[in-house]
């Protein structure tokens, strides 16, 4: 597993600590609770979050 070193918050954020980062290896994605990183990352192969994110876009976790 590549190691994970790129990590971003969003830009929506506006400094209220309320989200997760997301960074970015070779091979893998990391997200992480901002206010807590040392409680770990989930990780996911680049092309499953590649399938997440275009979920998201054509609205597949609408309710």
């Amino acid at each position: 597993m590549s190691s994970i070193t790129d990590w971003r918050t969003s830009t929506r954020t506006q400094g209220q600590g309320q989200c997760v980062e997301v960074g970015f290896g070779s091979d893998h994605v990391g997200v992480r609770d901002t206010k807590n990183r040392a409680a770990g990352q989930l990780t996911v192969a680049v092309q499953r979050w590649h399938e997440f994110v275009r979920g998201l876009k054509h609205g597949c976790f609408d309710s």
